[in-house]
């Protein structure tokens, strides 16, 4: 078994650009250090004793910043290039992530959430480009993999120290997070190469051809709506569930971060053998809808009588995360076949404000359903939108039109 996902990861990685593999480490270090957000809605009411709507306001105004944050760092990408924007908004964020750990005035502290979220998610259009421009020809996808793989090493041990930072003390974790956001930043500032000329190479570009704008895609517009919802229910996994396991089955923190990092261990070690083995048999579409049903299955478990519940949470972060490796993987791809190197920045906007959007969204709603209705409606709500999008996916996939990428 070792033997075949060594020569797996060998065959699939071979050949890849000496850039890629320094963003894909840069990119793993990062992750390691998203460590706070994950742990925001229970550092609200277990540090702060402030209330659940408290813990969803905060993370609600985090999604509002990262909305203007995408979209600020897509366009900016396409303008200035994705070097400097990934070394700014890592830096500038890694600062306000630290001075958010001094501050305990409430409302102060949601300034701060919507003008971090700014900057941390500016990095993320501009991250995407990245990967596309330092891979070589016919590699694109393969790169994005290494990057993908890289992201979720590191979430998987992020998130497990934190949970284990949490159980010390919850500002230590903001403290980490922005430490490791500065060194991203300087590490992308010393090593990763310069791209030159690439302002003077835009302007050219513009100004020979007339590039297809996101909101001019029709397929791509739709796609982006029901991904939007679809993320915001596959979202509140790592919002809402974590305080439900605390406050509802008394698991402590140190537990938490162990459980929900089985979600990254998980990816980085079968992620690319399942895709190596099913991307060329179905469509991206057909994948993301069985990705739709392990999610569904994963909010029902949350429901069910089980008296053990440290296996429970477990079951349903092994089942969610069979259904992401189905999605995430498939939903990459048909955002980098919509996009062309003039476009990226701008379709990945998109793509990384669908997931501001769901943290927006979510969180806030999802706290308020609880509240009003109780944790298990909630979950049945989700399984039954997930399925809903599904539906929708494949409904739209019927109706698929090839892009015009260039007038």
């Amino acid at each position: 078994m070792f033997k075949l996902i060594f020569n797996t990861y060998k065959a699939s990685f071979s050949g890849l650009s000496r850039e890629t593999w320094l963003l894909s480490i840069v990119m793993m270090f990062n992750r390691c250090g998203s460590m706070a957000v994950p742990f925001m809605g229970l550092y609200v009411t277990q540090s702060l004793h402030r209330s659940e709507m408290d813990a969803g306001l905060i993370i609600t105004l985090f999604g509002v910043g990262s909305i203007l944050g995408s979209a600020t760092g897509g366009k900016l990408t396409d303008m200035i290039g994705f070097r400097p924007v990934q070394i700014l908004s890592s830096v500038i964020g890694g600062l306000l992530f630290i001075l958010f750990s001094t501050i305990t005035h409430f409302s102060t502290l949601c300034v701060l959430a919507v003008v971090i979220s700014f900057f941390s998610e500016a990095f993320r259009p501009a991250n995407f480009t990245a990967v596309a421009h330092y891979a070589k020809e016919d590699t694109i996808t393969r790169s994005y993999s290494l990057n993908r793989l890289a992201v979720n090493i590191g979430w998987s041990a992020g998130i497990s120290l934190a949970g284990i930072v949490a159980s010390i003390n919850y500002k230590l974790l903001f403290i980490v997070e922005g430490s490791v956001s500065i060194l991203v930043g300087l590490s992308i500032l010393l090593l990763l190469p310069k791209v030159k000329d690439f302002i003077k190479k835009a302007k050219e570009t513009r100004n020979n051809m007339v590039i297809l704008k996101p909101w001019e895609d029709g397929f791509y517009v739709r796609f982006i709506l029901l991904t939007t919802l679809f993320i915001t229910c596959a979202f509140l996994m790592f919002r809402v569930v974590p305080v439900f396991f605390k406050e509802q089955w008394h698991i402590n923190e140190f537990a938490i971060g162990i459980i929900i990092g089985l979600n990254g261990a998980i990816i980085a070690l079968f992620e690319m053998i399942m895709i190596n083995k099913i991307e060329k048999k179905k469509s991206p579409m057909f994948f993301i809808n069985i990705g739709a049903i392990f999610f569904s299955v994963s909010y029902l478990l949350l429901s069910a009588p089980i008296i053990f519940h440290v296996i429970s949470a477990a079951l349903t972060i092994v089942t969610f995360t069979i259904g992401e490796m189905f999605v995430l993987p498939f939903i990459n791809t048909i955002v980098i076949s919509r996009s062309n190197a003039h476009n990226r920045g701008l379709y990945a906007a998109g793509y990384t404000l669908s997931w501001s959007c769901a943290q927006v969204v979510g969180p806030y709603f999802g706290f308020l359903i609880a509240k009003q209705f109780g944790y298990n409606w909630l979950w049945f709500g989700l399984a039954c939108i997930l399925l809903l999008c599904a539906y929708g996916f494949s409904v739209l996939n019927k109706r698929q039109q090839p892009v015009l990428k260039t007038n």
